[in-house]
């Protein structure tokens, strides 16, 4: 049976984030011996190998890749087991009980920029002893809910398939349905004759399905490294493309938005944590806020039909 001590778990975690047991033994300030007996009693317990060893040091294996998410997540858990405990200490005083601590949010570019803002500025109205720390994350491969997974954040701001999109082994909801708009050069008068712009993270299944079936939509052109990107070549007049209601929050008024119809796709975008993060009170504030966010709509009011 694995039964592994808080000390055990850090070194997992070390070895993982540091990419071999001498740097890891560098940062916990314990020799490599101590590193590699613990880690191979770790094994032993387990009953898997969880890191391969080479000449450039050492990565998860996938079952190691498993058990270091776990181990940061219950590190994590034992700091917040702390956190909740001083406080309830302090609300016997008759202070009330504030949520306190830090909140890791992993978030997509978008989301970090125009969604978290306001509800980072209420969450400090009402815990002004809570830390945020807010990561942005691309949305590609595992993206934010794999942070969440591999218990670097406790709660990440995630596109969904669907609202009911949920990871195996989160929980969450959705938090908004964004649609997408074609943009284009303000005033141009044929936009769909244009080249199409597009970036890495437009990824989602049902858009890309919607794609597929539309005979006017050409191979990209430019493949941009983010949304924001895209939209300043827009404005510039380098051609159009299809981007959700979040990417065009604030576009300036050399981009025009013009929606695609009632057929035309929406991207989900919502919260994902996991089942013990869900219970702690700094997330239970976190998503509250959350659910208040202000519902984006593409060009903020410059569409045209």
């Amino acid at each position: 049976m694995a039964d592994l001590g808080p000390q055990e778990l850090r070194i997992l975690v070390a070895v993982a984030d540091a990419g071999g047991f001498s740097a890891a033994a560098g940062r916990l300030g314990l020799t490599q011996s101590a590193v590699s007996h613990s880690v191979r009693a770790s094994e032993a317990r387990i009953g898997a190998v969880l890191f391969d060893r080479g000449r450039r040091g050492a990565r998860p294996t996938p079952a190691g890749e498993r058990a270091v998410g776990h181990a940061r997540r219950i590190l994590r858990l034992l700091a917040v087991m702390a956190e909740e405990a001083r406080a309830a200490g302090r609300a016997e005083g008759g202070d009330g009980c504030p949520v306190d601590g830090t909140v890791r949010i992993a978030a997509f570019r978008s989301a970090a920029l125009h969604l978290l803002p306001p509800v980072l500025e209420r969450l400090r109205t009402r815990h002004p002893a809570l830390r945020p720390e807010v990561r942005v994350v691309r949305e590609l491969g595992a993206g934010t809910a794999g942070e969440v997974l591999a218990g670097r954040a406790d709660l990440g701001i995630a596109t969904l398939d669907g609202p009911d999109g949920i990871p195996p082994g989160l929980v969450g909801g959705a938090l908004l349905e964004e649609e997408y708009a074609l943009v284009h050069p303000a005033g141009h008068l044929d936009p769909r004759s244009l080249p199409l712009l597009d970036w890495d993270e437009n990824c989602g299944s049902y858009t890309r399905d919607w794609w597929r079936a539309q005979d006017w939509i050409p191979r990209a052109t430019v493949q941009a490294e983010d949304d924001a990107m895209v939209v300043t070549m827009v404005g510039r007049g380098l051609g159009m493309a299809v981007l959700p209601a979040l990417s065009l929050t604030g576009a300036p008024d050399t981009v025009g938005v013009t929606r695609l119809g009632p057929g035309g796709p929406v991207r989900s975008v919502g919260y994902v944590t996991t089942p013990e993060q869900a219970a702690t009170r700094s997330v239970q504030a976190l998503v509250r806020e959350l659910r208040q966010a202000r519902r984006p709509r593409a060009g903020e009011g410059r569409l045209r039909y």
